[in-house]
């Protein structure tokens, strides 16, 4: 089995119900973390969801999500700002230790104003503990594959600004697992599978993205090449599952999180 050391997460935008639910769940399974929503908290207390993981055992792999905040124009770059300030003092109230950052789609994204934005951030998420995970989504507006992501974090040059590996936006914009190379395992934040049925449409990714994901190995892509890749990188952080997907969240969840499990478990066997 492939990254047998690696932390298994579960985000919680699988499952339907309750915050108390889904961690319940989560746990049940055998996940050993998850990546939790600014919406699962509120309007429950941090208090009371940091008190939930505890008594779960579960980790928490990230806080989501700071979008556009990268490069964005006047006036909006004061409001994004205070956005940040307030999700980072969540995620610190929460116990977690990272915050999760897509890189920017709002196509008045000021490409110069990029790197400064990051090094903001991580100099806030560094005083509070924190770290950055910057993702490149298939529709980013500058950082949209891991290269030029890798590209970006390099040019901020923060000890606590690392990248995200997403299945979904890797194998959705026609790439491959090549982007990986030149990538040092130890600044691979975490990795996020997922599958879909046939390859998004043009003009229907982001909606295939927020709706239509499938569990891993149900679906084309090759994610075993993914996991092989990153086994050889000697990557052994968490890996875990972001799948979006409308049926399966109206579903029971703890048998949702099960098969989410299952699913984890036959693609990481897998070869």
């Amino acid at each position: 089995m492939r990254l047998t050391t690696s932390p298994r997460f579960l985000n919680t935008v699988l499952l339907g119900g309750g915050t108390s639910q889904k961690l319940a769940a989560a746990a049940s399974a055998g996940f050993d973390q998850v990546e939790i929503w600014r919406q699962d908290v509120e309007p429950t207390s941090a208090a009371a969801v940091r008190s939930a993981l505890q008594d779960t055992g579960m980790g928490l792999t990230d806080v989501q999500v700071l979008l556009d905040f990268d490069g964005a124009p006047d006036p909006h770059r004061r409001d994004k700002r205070h956005e940040a300030i307030s999700l980072l003092d969540l995620a610190a109230a929460l116990g977690a230790r990272t915050v999760l950052v897509p890189a920017s789609t709002d196509t008045r994204c000021i490409g110069d104003r990029v790197g400064p934005d990051l090094r903001w951030l991580c100099a806030e998420a560094a005083s509070r503990g924190l770290r950055i995970a910057y993702e490149g989504m298939a529709w980013s507006v500058l950082n949209s594959t891991l290269p030029a992501v890798w590209r970006q974090v390099q040019a901020v040059d923060a000890d606590n600004l690392d990248i995200v590996i997403d299945a979904f936006h890797l194998f959705a914009a026609g790439r491959s697992v090549d982007d990986l190379h030149g990538i040092p395992a130890h600044r691979i934040a975490l990795v996020q599978l997922s599958d879909v049925q046939q390859q998004p449409l043009p003009g229907h990714m982001i909606d295939t993205a927020r709706h239509a994901r499938c569990l891993p190995g149900e679906g084309i892509w090759p994610l075993p090449e993914l996991l092989d890749a990153l086994q050889d990188m000697g990557y052994s952080g968490p890996v875990g599952l972001e799948v979006f997907n409308d049926a399966l969240k109206a579903e029971d969840v703890r048998t949702v999180a099960q098969r989410a499990m299952d699913a984890l478990d036959r693609v990481l066997s897998r070869r």
